[in-house]
């Protein structure tokens, strides 16, 4: 579109734009903050609101502060690097009340956003795809906004520091074994992405080649020589993703060096994470937040505790040490699997392992269940599975949520059976817009249950 209006900044949308009026128009600009002013260029329309970026700054923010990277203005992976992290613990709790508030219809207490002493560093899961720029040149970082042009970023400042060097050796490996980089527009190509999994509690490390087709011409040489430049490599696993889509991973994979996984911990117990498991990417956050979502829960050795969306049973295995037993309850096959060995690695007995729908398993259940704790992916839960919590009277509930706008819409759903006791966001993520938060619900009065 190419104009360009003058505006000034008055709030941050839930993706950490800048909001700006002008006229009647309202306009997202990335990379301005509250109380700014400036002239913006527009990109494109959409759904009647127009997005824009910064072209020329007339007023700054206090809390405005110099990126330590250089890309980031243009990469698009981190929305609040130039605003400093007080600011954007504010920001974030903000958002969260706003959308209880605004979409869930509840007026609560919010507890000020938990923050890191080191907000940089800090991601156990660094993926980038890898290709070549306009000149032919191999080059690793992350797709422009809206493109499939990979802005180069030689160093991410939220990643774990040893992938740098990895993913800098693999792009002049690839280079000097002729290997060729994927292309997202045409599908032509070979290596798609490079995944690399770090420990924080072991000196464990994964890199992931993600691939289009198997066995790669020249891989035991590519692999003989990448260990050979970072011995600190312990596992290396090949992907094949034949799929023509931003999907990352593909269904099948092979373990070309080392046993194929890696292991971390949370709050002293030990997980084992293989390429595509999920675990939470902040590891010294993921235990303030386990941590403030258990002392919510009034667990002692009377109490059955069911986890909802349990994954590889990270949570339901931490709240097994108070409870009488845990209930862990997942419908992805793999993901329960890999819960089960989760249990006997740490010797954990009072937990019973269910591969189901939560909601069909609680409508089913004869036995007892105090407390719910749920975990859903961003989408949030559905109607289907808070109707079975309403009609089944599950006494409390405690939501680890990691996007405002769809816990605030799951808890106006509960909000006729459920009372909000808690709240407080966590920040998982610093430097760009996203937020967890735990809140626990109540269930109103004595209700009928048979429980």
């Amino acid at each position: 579109m190419g104009q360009i209006v003058r505006g000034k900044c008055l709030d941050i949308s839930s993706e950490g734009k800048g909001v700006a009026k002008v006229g009647k128009n309202i306009y997202f600009v990335d990379g301005l903050f509250v109380g700014e002013e400036a002239d913006i260029e527009v990109l494109y329309q959409r759904a009647g609101v127009y997005f824009g970026k910064v072209k020329k700054l007339y007023t700054l923010s206090k809390d405005r502060i110099q990126p330590k990277c250089k890309v980031c203005t243009s990469c698009g992976g981190c929305q609040y690097q130039q605003i400093n992290y007080q600011t954007q613990l504010e920001y974030k709790t903000k958002r969260v009340k706003e959308a209880l508030t605004r979409i869930g219809g509840v007026k609560t207490n919010v507890l000020p956003c938990l923050g890191m002493n080191n907000p940089y560093y800090y991601r156990n899961k660094i993926q980038m795809p890898y290709g070549k720029d306009r000149k032919g040149n191999v080059v690793y970082g992350f797709f422009k906004e809206n493109s499939h042009e990979i802005i180069p970023v030689k160093e991410c400042v939220i990643e774990d520091k040893r992938a740098a060097s990895i993913l800098w050796d693999i792009k002049e490996l690839v280079k000097q074994m002729n290997i060729p980089t994927y292309n997202e527009d045409n599908g032509r190509g070979i290596l798609r992405y490079v995944l690399i999994r770090t420990s924080y509690h072991y000196k464990e490390l994964m890199v992931v080649l993600v691939t289009s087709i198997m066995n790669f011409p020249g891989q035991r040489n590519f692999i003989d020589a990448l260990v050979k430049l970072h011995p600190e490599i312990t596992t290396i696993v090949e992907n094949i993703n034949k799929r023509h889509t931003n999907v990352i991973l593909g269904n099948s994979e092979k373990v070309l060096y080392g046993p194929g996984y890696i292991k971390d911990k949370i709050l002293d117990l030990t997980f084992e994470i293989s390429a595509s498991s999920f675990f939470q990417v902040n590891p010294v956050q993921v235990e303030k937040l386990y941590q403030n979502a258990l002392e919510l829960i009034k667990i002692d050795e009377k109490s059955v505790v069911l986890d909802a969306y349990s994954g590889v049973g990270t949570i339901g295995l931490i709240a097994a040490k108070n409870a009488k037993k845990v209930i862990s309850v997942e419908i992805n096959r793999s993901a329960h699997e890999n819960a089960k060995e989760n249990a006997k690695r740490n010797g954990v007995t009072n937990i019973e392992f269910y591969c189901d729908d939560a909601g069909h398993f609680i409508d089913n259940y004869q036995g007892k269940i105090d407390t719910v704790i749920m975990d859903p992916p961003r989408k949030g839960s559905d109607e289907k599975f808070l109707s079975v919590l309403i009609r089944n009277s599950i006494k409390q509930i405690v939501y680890i949520s990691c996007d405002p706008e769809t816990l605030a819409r799951d808890i106006k759903y509960l909000s006729s059976h459920y009372g909000v006791t808690y709240v407080q966001p966590v920040d998982m993520f610093p430097m760009t817009a996203h937020v967890e938060t735990i809140l626990c619900l109540s269930l109103i009065g004595n209700k009928t249950s048979k429980n």
